[in-house]
C-alpha cells in the first residue's frame, strides 16, 4: 500500500467514526498513534482531545493546522464508509483535513533531514463550537511560532484548485438572543394584555433596516433571524416570545455598530409596542484576516505545485482559526475537494482524489515557507 492509499484508508476509518466538539476522544487515540508510529514525536500540551505534534529543529518555527471534530447531522450520503455513529457525521469535511495533516506530517518526517526549522503540527479539537483554537491558544501552542497555515476544503471548488485572499476571507461570527415579556390575553380580546407576537414582529422587521440603511452598500454584512419561539395555542395571546439569530461582518467598527443599532431598536420598539425586552449579544470569533505576505507565498507555492489558483471572495461563514491570526501572521486558504453537496449536507462528501495533493502541498508549503523565514532572519 503506497502512501496515498494509505492516507485514503485512514481517512474512511475517521470518517467512519465522527466525534463531536470535545469528544474527539478516539478520533485523538488513533491520530496520535499513527504519529507515534511513523516516529513524530507528540508534544506534552495538557489538552483533553487533541494532539499537538512536532517535526525538524530549531528556529524558525511554522504551524499547520487541522480541525478533527464532527457534526450532529445524520448521515445519508454515497460515501463508501458512510458514519457507524448514530446522529453524527462528517459533514463539514474535517476527516479530509485530518488526513492532509497527517500525510503532510508523514512527509515531512521522511525529508525532516531538509527541514531548515520546526514543523508544529496542530490536530485542533471543537472547531465547530468555536472553542477549540482558544483552547490550544491557553495551553502555550503558539510560543515561538512565527506563521501559522490553516485551511478549509472547498466542496464546490474542482479538485486541483486553490483559492485565498488578502485580508478578511472569513467573517466575524456573533450570536444574539431577543427575549420579550408581555401581558398574555385571549386572542378574541387582545386589548386585555400587550402582544409579544406583534413586537416581535416589528423588531424582525426593523432589523432587516440596519443593514440596508445603516452600513455603506460598499461593506458586507448580514443580520439573520433564524428561530422564533412563542405561544402555546391558536387563540391564546402569549406572555413571551424568543428571538435568535446571527450577524455576520468583516470589519470590526461594523460589527460594533450593528451591535449598537439592534440594541437601540429592540428596546425603543419593545417599549413602543409596551412590552419589556431583554438583548444579549454572543460574541463569537473574530474574522479570519489573512496576512498579504503569506496569501501572495501560498499561493504562489500552490502554482509551483500544479494547482490552478483563485484570489477568491470573502465568504460569511466562521472559522476560529481566526484566533491563531490574532496573535500570529499567517494565512487561510480553500482546498477544492469538488462535492455536489454543500458543507453540513447530511450527504456531503468529499473526492477522495483530493487528499494526496492536498497533503503533497501542505508539506511543501511548510518546507518552503521554513526556507523563506530562514533567509529573512539571515538576511535581517
Amino acid at each position: 500500500m503506497n502512501l496515498e492509499e494509505k492516507l485514503i484508508s485512514l481517512r474512511r476509518e475517521l470518517h467512519q467514526h465522527p466525534e463531536l466538539s470535545g469528544e474527539e476522544f478516539q478520533t485523538t487515540q488513533k491520530l496520535t498513534a499513527w504519529l507515534k508510529e511513523a516516529g513524530i514525536r507528540i508534544l506534552p500540551y495538557d489538552l483533553k482531545t487533541g494532539v499537538v505534534a512536532e517535526i525538524g529543529h530549531g528556529s524558525p518555527v511554522i504551524a499547520l493546522r487541522a480541525d478533527i471534530d464532527a457534526l450532529p447531522i445524520e448521515e445519508n450520503s454515497e460515501a463508501v464508509c458512510p458514519s457507524l455513529e448514530k446522529g453524527k457525521m462528517h459533514a463539514c469535511g474535517h476527516d479530509f483535513h485530518a488526513t492532509v495533516l497527517l500525510g503532510a506530517a508523514l512527509l515531512l518526517k521522511q525529508n525532516e533531514s531538509r527541514l531548515v526549522g520546526t514543523v508544529r503540527l496542530f490536530f485542533q479539537p471543537a472547531e465547530e463550537n468555536y472553542s477549540g483554537a482558544l483552547q490550544l491558544i491557553k495551553a502555550g501552542v503558539l510560543n515561538d511560532v512565527d506563521v501559522v497555515f490553516g485551511f478549509h476544503n472547498a466542496p464546490k471548488m474542482p479538485v486541483g484548485e486553490f483559492g485565498t485572499c488578502h485580508g478578511a476571507i472569513m467573517a466575524n461570527v456573533d450570536r444574539f438572543e431577543i427575549n420579550l415579556a408581555g401581558v398574555g390575553a385571549h386572542a378574541a380580546y387582545p386589548e386585555n394584555g400587550t402582544d409579544v407576537i406583534v413586537a416581535a414582529s416589528e423588531i424582525i422587521n426593523s432589523l432587516q433596516t440596519i443593514v440596508s440603511r445603516n452600513i455603506s452598500s460598499h461593506d458586507s454584512a448580514i443580520v439573520s433571524v433564524t428561530r422564533i419561539n412563542a405561544g402555546s395555542g391558536w387563540n391564546i395571546l402569549p406572555e413571551k416570545a424568543e428571538l435568535e439569530g446571527t450577524v455576520r461582518t468583516f470589519d470590526a467598527s461594523i460589527r460594533k455598530e450593528i451591535q449598537r443599532r439592534m440594541r437601540d431598536l429592540v428596546y425603543y420598539l419593545a417599549k413602543a409596542m409596551d412590552v419589556g425586552a431583554q438583548f444579549l449579544w454572543h460574541e463569537g470569533p473574530p474574522a479570519v484576516i489573512n496576512t498579504p505576505y503569506w496569501s501572495d507565498f501560498s499561493a504562489k507555492i500552490a502554482r509551483q505545485f500544479g494547482y490552478v489558483t483563485h484570489n477568491v471572495t470573502p465568504q460569511n461563514g466562521g472559522e476560529d482559526f481566526a484566533h491563531y491570526l490574532h496573535h500570529r501572521p499567517g494565512v487561510f486558504f480553500h482546498i477544492g475537494t469538488g462535492s455536489p453537496q454543500s458543507l453540513h449536507h447530511p450527504g456531503f462528501n468529499i473526492d477522495e482524489k483530493a487528499i494526496f495533493p492536498a497533503a503533497e502541498y501542505y508539506a511543501l508549503l511548510a518546507e518552503e515557507a521554513l526556507k523563506d523565514l530562514k533567509n529573512t532572519q539571515a538576511s535581517a
